[in-house]
């Protein structure tokens, strides 16, 4: 078991994702319902690093728009 503190950066150790933020991990253990289980230990979250490291493996980054460097995207037709 592992803290997201923890998973983000033995997931950029072990080469699994080129970078990752903590508070990325923590997003994505909030929002996708396809993350794996995290148990609370004291007030952090930890998840079991056998089942994290396969999601994180197969997991399809898509960066969104800049809109702080490229202003709004084009309307889409």
């Amino acid at each position: 078991m592992l803290s997201l503190r923890a998973l983000a950066s033995r997931l950029v150790a072990d080469g699994v994702v080129e970078k990752i933020s903590h508070q990325r991990v923590s997003q994505l253990a909030r929002e996708d319902p396809d993350f794996p289980p995290t148990v609370l230990i004291g007030r952090s979250r930890a998840v079991d690093y056998r089942l994290a490291r396969p999601y994180f493996a197969g997991r399809k980054t898509r960066p969104g728009w800049r809109t702080d460097l490229k202003g709004r995207p084009p309307a889409s037709e």
